[in-house]
Parts: structure tokens; sequence; C-alpha cells
């Protein structure tokens, strides 16, 4: 005889079909953790990730320019920009999700304000989260390193000096909408260095520059864009894992 697991004589739990401690309730899947970066070594993905650059090459990327070949030179594992080439985009297109990137502004890294080691990550193409060296540099607060961009200032600055890794684990819930209609914001959870500097902040719309942000409507999903600023700035170790509703497995 099988042994039992959970209840079926408990209540049921508001607006669900599941009872309290229900033993019929979808398993959770099992994933294999990943393993954290060290700043020679980037830190491998969890198991159910999906990779969109691991070092080798562009092919799951394109120019946002013209839409063909990312132009952006790849060695030693990660991909810098190409001063010049435009921005770059991900082939694939996704919504909420978990995404994992990390970046680095060059040890040798000059300027000040926004014209140091300038860049930016898009999500779905239009939402920036600010990729900056604020490390012993200041700028407008909406505008410094992890900020929406135009929008919130990061709670904290976290920056590690020029030359090492930063990272950025992003929690990110598209907007929703119905027809024309903003029925729902999108909300983002940024982590910096380890460092919580957004907590589930509703957006007040598209990024824009010197300009209040508003919504437009777009489609369910979007690409992740890469920015270039004019500047030389590294990428490596993205990935993203798509955000599940409880119990869809």
């Amino acid at each position: 005889m099988a042994k039992k697991i959970g209840y079926d004589d408990t209540p049921f739990l508001p607006g669900t079909r599941w009872r309290v401690h229900d033993g019929n309730r979808p398993q959770p899947k099992v994933v294999r953790p990943g393993t954290f970066s060290t700043q020679d070594v980037p830190g491998k993905p969890p198991s159910d990730a999906i990779i969109l650059f691991d070092g080798t090459d562009l092919s799951k990327w394109r120019s946002c320019v013209d839409g063909g070949p990312a132009r952006w030179k790849v060695e030693n594992g990660y991909m810098e920009v190409a001063p010049g080439t435009g921005d770059i985009e991900t082939i694939e297109h996704f919504g909420d999700c978990q995404l994992h990137i990390e970046w680095q502004a060059p040890a040798e890294s000059s300027g000040e304000g926004q014209a140091k080691s300038n860049s930016g990550v898009f999500l779905m193409g239009r939402y920036e989260v600010q990729v900056l060296d604020c490390y012993n540099n200041i700028t407008y607060p909406d505008g410094t390193t992890g900020a929406i961009y135009g929008q919130y200032p990061p709670l904290v600055n976290a920056c590690r000096p020029p030359g090492e890794w930063q990272v950025y684990d992003i929690i990110w819930e598209a907007p929703r909408f119905d027809g024309d209609r903003l029925i729902r914001p999108a909300y983002i959870t940024v982590l910096f260095n380890g460092v919580v500097i957004h907590n589930h902040t509703p957006l007040y719309g598209r990024t824009g520059h010197r300009q209040l942000p508003r919504y437009e409507p777009h489609p369910p999903i979007g690409p992740l864009r890469l920015q270039d600023h004019g500047d030389v700035v590294r990428f490596r170790n993205i990935w993203y894992r798509l955000l599940k509703r409880y119990d869809e497995v």
C-alpha cells in the first residue's frame, strides 16, 4: 500500500482547488542550483536556465541597427561593446523572468558622470537598468549604476571598483495590457552584487531621456537589449529563467 502524502480533510485555500497540506498538489520541479561567480571564473547557471551568452559567440544576438549579426567583440569569455556599432538584442523574446547578467567597466575606465563606462540593460527592449561606473563617480541619482533610468535611483550604491565584475540579478514582471489599456504596470526587483537595490518596484513606463516615462502597448514578450553608448563595457554569463505561476509545471 502506497504511503499517504498530505491530507484530504482540511479546508480549501481561498481561490484555489487545493486543501491545506494537500498531497495531490503538484510537486515543485527539481532544479539543480547554479554556482557563484568569482572575479576570474563565471558561475554555472541553474539547470533550467536558458543561456543567452556563454562566453563563446554572439549567435543568440543580433544588431539593433540592421537586424544582422551582432558586431561586438568576443574574447576571453566576455563580449565587449564595439563603440559605434550600435545596440544588440537577443533573437529570443521572453517576458516574466529571472535574469542574471554580469558586467565590467575596464580598469582603465576614464571620464566622469554619465561618460564613465555607460551602457544599459533593457528588459523587453524598452525598460532600462542603468550600467555605469559609479565607483567614486557622482551623477544624477536616477541615472546612477543600477537605477531604473529616469525613474528610480538604486536604494544604495553597491559598485565594485572598475576592473572587477559586477552582477545584476533581476526579477522582472512584464506590464499587462488589455488592448491599448494598461491594466498592471511592470514590476522589477534588482540585486546588485548581492545587495537589494529595487524591491518589487512598479515602473512608470518605457525608459526615455529627459522626459516623463509612459507606457505604450506592446506584446507580452520582447528581447533583452544591451546598449552601445559609445563606451567600452564588457558582459558575461547571461542567462534567464522563465517565471511561472504556482503549481505550473
